[in-house]
């Protein structure tokens, strides 16, 4: 059996004093970027074990702009296509994803 490596993601997240996000920043040991980086926005899901539903972390600061926003979302489902196919083989729902991940993109001007 192959020895288990342990990897660290590390965020850091400034609040104002109304709990809003004004700064974002990460680390990953395996990045091959040292240091912090700063970020506008995140989300992050996670499947809980024992309770068998998502849980999810969304967040952004006072500096992302809408447009920022909509290619952040196009980009994201974008990946979930490939995510998805990579995860289950499943190339017909892979493809959907796809088509609406282009027409999300096509409707909000990301892609032109």
């Amino acid at each position: 059996m192959a020895e288990s490596k342990k990897s660290e993601i590390k965020l850091s997240i400034t609040l104002n004093e109304t709990k809003q996000p004004v700064a974002i920043h990460w680390q990953a040991d395996e990045s091959g970027i040292e240091g912090l980086q700063e970020s506008k926005s995140l989300m992050l899901a996670l499947w809980d074990k024992k309770e068998k539903s998502t849980m999810r972390i969304d967040l952004w600061t006072h500096e992302m702009m809408v447009e920022e926003m909509q290619f952040f979302f196009y980009e994201t489902f974008a990946s979930m296509a490939e995510t998805y196919q990579r995860a289950t083989n499943d190339t017909v729902m892979a493809e959907e994803i796809r088509k609406f991940s282009k027409s999300f993109g096509e409707k909000t001007k990301v892609l032109k």
